[in-house]
């Protein structure tokens, strides 16, 4: 039988649900921006960043979690005595400062949360250590500073042996020309930046095929890949501030931008106004997914609606300016390619990969 997301647990219909009843009774708040010479844009609220207006700026504000991933290198160092705990840290400022830049903002602070069960989890000074430099350097790569952070220990809530990551981020939009507003047309083209692995969605389904595996952990994933299950699934996320950093040092125009991260290829339609938006060119998907699938099983079209399948982020642009934005990405170190065009049908709304023969109608993505 195949696996699903949901069989690990996590329903996104019950999580999006919350999320909708979260962003209605928050928009009863805006009015409170006033009095600090701020204001809310309208079309804010369901996006991956929250902005403030100002007169001649935008702050965004992001608060994000790693999720369950650093199970996966707790398992791994009990096996193997190797610390992942570096790539975990930059895996959570990366979740943070994607989401930052999908608007435009670029990170100025970023705040970690580390909450444990016990405080004896910073005993390991070798795990301990490895969090600490790794959120320093995630913080160097985003160009951020590391503005404080909170350790609470939450015996009762935390399991004494684990910690829960998260941590929030403030970035800055000026000129507010800069703002990447969604306004997309048909006939835009749009741009896939590589992922390096899961990144930090789908984690409870990858420990969950881990627990049927003989090897667990240890197993070779194969599929011309030499690393381990473990190993592969802790390669640290793609920060991609750099790249919309670089497109508008060349003023060079992202009308939209999605990090993909929960609810996989879904999330290429996160921009309110319908449209279709068509995958003409995917690539095979990498080693590791190749593996979970066939580990799980996990059914092809679950794969693309759980995983990014090997791309991070996606940028939507002017036809004309794909070659141009494409150069950009390449220069600060991203491997890019023309993925898509977006099209327009009418009210629908939906992702489609023609070559894979899979669909996702906006049905499935309920996040406003």
């Amino acid at each position: 039988m195949s696996l699903s997301y949901e069989s690990s647990g996590v329903r996104y219909d019950q999580l999006d649900a919350f999320k909708r009843a979260c962003q209605k009774a928050a928009r009863t708040t805006a009015g409170e921006l006033t009095a600090h010479g701020y204001a809310e844009p309208a079309t804010t609220r369901g996006e991956s960043a929250y902005l403030i207006e100002g007169a001649d700026h935008y702050l965004a504000h992001v608060e994000e979690g790693l999720g369950t991933k650093n199970l996966v290198a707790d398992a791994v160092q009990a096996a193997t005595g190797r610390t992942f705990y570096r790539e975990i840290a930059i895996d959570t400022v990366a979740t943070i400062v994607n989401d930052l830049a999908t608007c435009g903002a670029l990170p100025i602070s970023v705040a970690m949360h580390a909450a444990v069960g016990e405080s004896a989890w910073f005993g390991d000074a070798k795990r301990m250590e490895a969090l600490v430099a790794g959120w320093a350097e995630g913080c160097k790569l985003a160009g951020a500073v590391w503005g404080g952070g909170e350790t609470p220990t939450l015996r009762g809530i935390v399991e004494p042996e684990t910690i829960v990551l998260a941590g929030s981020a403030i970035g800055r939009i000026a000129p507010k020309s800069l703002r990447i507003t969604g306004d997309v047309r048909a006939g835009d083209a749009i741009i896939f930046l590589a992922s390096s692995g899961v990144q930090t969605n789908g984690l409870s389904l990858c420990r969950l095929i881990a627990e049927k595996l003989p090897q667990g952990y240890q197993t070779p994933i194969g599929f011309g890949d030499s690393r381990t299950y473990g190993e592969a699934l802790l390669a640290p996320s793609v920060i991609y501030v750099a790249f919309v950093r670089e497109c508008q040092r060349r003023n060079l125009k992202l009308k939209y931008a999605a990090h993909v991260t929960g609810h996989g290829w879904r999330k290429l339609m996160r921009l309110d106004e319908p449209f279709v938006y068509e995958i003409t060119a995917p690539r095979p998907a990498p080693a590791l997914f190749r593996f979970i699938a066939q580990a799980g099983p996990v059914s092809e079209r679950e794969m693309y609606a759980t995983f990014n399948q090997g791309i991070g982020f996606a940028a939507y642009v002017d036809a004309q300016s794909a070659d141009a934005v494409l150069a950009a990405a390449k220069a600060s170190g991203y491997d890019a390619w023309l993925a898509g065009t977006v099209r327009k049908e009418g009210s629908r709304k939906a992702v489609t990969v023609p070559s894979l023969g899979i669909t996702f109608e906006g049905d499935t993505l309920q996040v406003r």
